[in-house]
C-alpha cells in the first residue's frame, strides 16, 4: 500500500547581515584602539623629573642594561632591550625565572636593571631583587602599582598604570602592556639623545638590511666610473652623442668643454625633444644641444642622498663631481634599485 508523502518546504534561512557583523567588529576594533591610545596619553602628562632621572641612571651605566619581566612584561621587556640595543646601549633581556637557576652569572657590578611588573609582586621578578641589591646593581622599575614590592626596591620607579585594559573581561594584559612598551621606547629615545647617537652610529648597528645600505653606502659605492662614464666633447655633433648615449645605456651622456669640465648632459627625453622640434641631430653639436647646469652630487654623498634628488626633480641619473665640474662618474637609478637604497 503507497502513502502519499507530503513534501514539507522549509523557508530559507535569512542571512545574517554581512555589514551588521562587519560594523561590530569595526566598532570593538575602535574600542581597543581608543583604550589604548588613551593610556599612552596619559603616560605624557605622567612623566615628571623621575623619568629624567632614569635616563640619567642609564645614561651613566658603564655596564649592559639588563632588562627583565615575566610572561606578557617579559615578551614587551624584549622588545625594550632590543631597541636599546639597536640604538648604541648595550643591552640584553633575562629572563627572571632562569636567572634564579643560574643565569644570574649574566649580571656585572657595573650593570644597571630595568624591572617589569604591572603588578609590581611578580615573584620570580623578586626573587632578582636580593642579588641585584648585594651586588650594588641601580634598578628601575616599570609598575603599574607604585606600592607594590617592586615600587619600594627600586632606585627609580616608573608608573605605568592604566585605567582599564582593553579586554573586555579585563584579563588580558593590553592596555598596560601598550603603556609599558611606549615608556620603553620613551626611554631609549631619550638615552640615545642624551648620547649623541647619530645616523652613522645607528648604521654600524644595521649592516644588513635596507636601513644599513641606505645609511652606509656611499654613491662613489654604486656610480659607474671611468670608461661606463658616457661622455662627449662639446664639439661633436649630434649623431655621435646619441651613439654614446647608445653604447654606455645610462639613457644620458655628459657634455665636457675643451678641458674636459662639465659643461651639460643630454638625454633620452632631451634628444625626443629634439626630434619633434625638427631639430638636425647631424649639423647641431652636443654643445647646443646639451642642457646646461645638470643636478650634480659629490662622490662620498650617501646613495640615499641621491635617491631623495632624484625623486624632487623627477631624474633618473645624477653626475657625481668633486667640486662643480669635475667629473667622477654616472649614478643610475637602477644601480640604487639593484643595490637595495630604493
Amino acid at each position: 500500500m503507497r502513502r502519499d508523502k507530503t513534501e514539507t518546504i522549509k523557508p530559507a534561512a535569512q542571512p545574517v547581515a554581512k555589514s551588521v557583523k562587519g560594523q561590530e567588529s569595526l566598532d570593538e576594533g575602535r574600542r581597543v584602539l581608543a583604550i589604548e591610545a588613551r593610556a599612552v596619553q596619559t603616560l605624557i602628562g605622567r612623566l615628571d623629573a623621575t623619568f629624567a632621572k632614569a635616563v640619567d641612571l642609564l645614561a651613566r651605566c658603564k655596564g649592559k642594561v639588563v632588562v627583565s619581566g615575566m610572561g606578557k612584561s617579559g615578551l614587551i621587556g624584549q622588545k625594550i632591550a632590543a631597541t636599546l640595543a639597536s640604538t648604541g646601549t648595550s643591552s640584553f633581556f633575562l629572563h627572571p625565572a632562569e636567572g634564579v637557576h643560574g643565569d644570574l652569572g649574566m649580571l656585572a657590578r657595573r650593570d644597571a636593571l630595568i624591572a617589569i611588573s604591572n603588578s609590581g609582586e611578580t615573584q620570580e621578578l623578586l626573587q632578582l631583587l636580593p642579588y641585584v641589591e648585594r651586588m650594588s646593581i641601580p634598578v628601575i622599575g616599570l609598575t603599574g602599582r607604585m606600592d607594590s614590592t617592586l615600587g619600594k626596591h627600586c632606585d627609580v620607579v616608573l608608573d605605568v598604570s592604566v585605567e582599564e585594559e582593553a579586554c573586555p573581561m579585563g584579563l588580558a594584559p593590553t592596555a598596560s602592556t601598550t603603556a609599558t612598551l611606549a615608556l620603553g621606547d620613551a626611554l631609549a629615545v631619550a638615552l640615545l639623545q642624551k648620547r649623541g647617537f647619530k645616523e652613522e652610529d645607528f648604521a654600524r648597528f644595521h649592516p644588513g638590511g635596507t636601513l644599513g645600505r641606505r645609511l652606509l653606502v656611499k654613491v662613489k659605492d654604486v656610480m659607474h666610473a671611468g670608461p661606463e662614464i658616457p661622455i662627449v666633447q662639446h664639439s661633436v655633433g649630434g649623431m655621435a652623442a646619441m651613439l654614446e648615449m647608445t653604447a654606455k645605456k645610462l639613457g644620458m651622456t655628459i657634455v665636457v668643454d675643451e678641458g674636459d669640465a662639465l659643461l651639460g648632459v643630454i638625454t633620452d627625453g632631451d634628444l625626443r625633444r629634439f626630434i619633434q622640434r625638427g631639430t638636425d641631430l647631424v649639423s647641431a653639436t652636443a654643445g647646443e644641444l646639451a642642457s646646461r647646469d645638470p643636478k650634480t652630487i659629490g662622490p662620498d654623498d650617501l646613495a640615499a642622498k641621491a635617491v631623495e634628488m632624484m625623486e624632487r626633480f623627477s631624474i633618473t641619473t645624477l653626475v657625481v663631481t668633486e667640486g662643480d665640474r669635475d667629473i667622477r662618474g654616472v649614478v643610475h637609478l637602477h644601480d640604487l634599485l639593484k643595490n637595495g637604497i630604493v
